[in-house]
């Protein structure tokens, strides 16, 4: 006999999650089916900065803004960036604000999760295909061969959604570059030098066409991301199961940099692991779809350099769960409401994010990212003045 699932999240990132818990906190409850085997068959990741405008907003319609503040990493707020000779351009303190702070990213999908009725994830549910059964109905198949079907499918499954193809055909394009993310560990103890060169938030140091992004997770380790421009296939070519040949391959790229900066290669603990960034149109959309809409990578995949993935990803589970409780009985209002605000919003997000991009790796970089900067500062004060008056 097939199961069937009012309301079925593929995905247990922070979007589905969210989604999940908004819906539970007004009554409506979701199944929710995840590809990993348990909640920490695989890290998480490091450091978001949770911005008040859309992540904060969607933890505030999940009922968890005091328990997020409980997690937060001080002085995470701090910035500093850097030239290839280590120069720096300017450094910002946390100013305790509270706009953008930061906590680690499984910090926070714990939370999420443990706000939740125990048995509301499947783990171990790797979605294979879905296909509609008309009326709005989706039939979904698990790997294995199990099928439930479901009067509500949503996509919360990222940059390669299993559901996507339901209501688009766009795929994810190579962005032109690569990260390769490494750790150096007990930083502090182990790695003095590069703790104090990354300080204590957010670290940029950047040249023409590759970088470096880091900064301290709550662990007391740094995690940094290499940055390089170069083609879609570079990192085929290198074997990262040998640590000293990456270490090499990634090192050849820095020639004429600073040797606190290399040493963030050399240093490193552990194995290098490569990530090619990928992202969708810009400006994607669909057509409304009966019973079947997407939120977070799986509709608006960006490069990081906007901070807005898992934002976004948040803010979209929040506002289509409350579409969803403010009118239980009509879906497909609840869902177009929905993705009239999605579209807009990601396409905004989705354009400074490749903007963003352009600016950190142009030839004469940091000058432009530093430019930028200063105008968000110049804006802020000439508002700050007008509020005055």
């Amino acid at each position: 006999m097939t199961t069937h699932h009012p309301i079925a999240i593929i995905g247990a990132g922070l979007g589905g999650l969210t989604l999940a818990r908004v819906l539970h906190v007004n009554g409506i409850e979701a199944a929710v089916f995840d590809l990993d085997a348990s909640p920490s068959a695989r890290t998480q990741g490091g450091m978001l900065d949770i911005h008040e405008e859309s992540g904060q907003e969607a933890l505030r319609a999940a009922g968890l803004l005091d328990e997020f503040r409980t997690l937060v990493h001080p002085g995470g707020e701090a910035m500093r960036i850097l030239d290839r000779h280590a120069v720096v351009h300017r450094e910002e303190a946390d100013d305790g604000d509270g706009g953008r702070p930061e906590v680690a990213r499984g910090d926070l999908r714990d939370l999420l999760l443990g706000s939740l009725p125990e048995g509301t994830v499947r783990w171990g549910a790797k979605i294979t295909g879905a296909r509609p059964l008309g009326g709005g109905e989706h039939e979904v198949t698990l790997g294995g061969g199990t099928v439930f079907t479901t009067d509500l499918l949503i996509g919360a499954d990222g940059a390669w959604s299993k559901v996507r193809p339901l209501v688009s055909d766009a795929e994810p394009a190579y962005e032109g570059l690569s990260f390769v993310e490494v750790h150096l560990h007990d930083a502090a103890t182990r790695h003095p030098a590069s703790a104090a060169l990354i300080g204590g938030g957010m670290f940029f140091a950047l040249g023409a066409g590759k970088g470096f992004l880091a900064h301290h997770d709550s662990t007391g380790s740094l995690h940094v991301y290499i940055a390089v421009k170069t083609a879609e296939n570079w990192i085929s070519t290198v074997d990262f199961s040998d640590t000293a040949t990456a270490k090499a391959a990634v090192l050849e790229h820095f020639d004429g940099w600073d040797a606190g900066l290399r040493a963030l290669i050399t240093d490193a603990d552990g194995t290098l692991t490569p990530r090619l960034i990928h992202a969708l149109p810009i400006g994607h959309r669909w057509d409304r779809v009966p019973g079947v809409t997407l939120l977070g990578d799986a509709a608006h995949l960006m490069s990081p350099f906007a901070g807005e993935g898992a934002n976004l990803a948040m803010l979209d589970g929040a506002e289509l769960g409350l579409a969803l409780a403010a009118d239980p009985g009509d879906t497909q209002t609840a869902l177009a409401a929905y993705e009239k605000a999605l579209f807009p919003r990601g396409e905004a997000s989705a354009a400074e994010s490749a903007e963003s991009l352009v600016l950190c790796f142009a030839e004469d970089s940091p000058k432009p990212l530093l430019e930028r900067f200063a105008s968000y500062r110049q804006a802020t004060a000439i508002r700050g003045r007008a509020y005055n008056r």
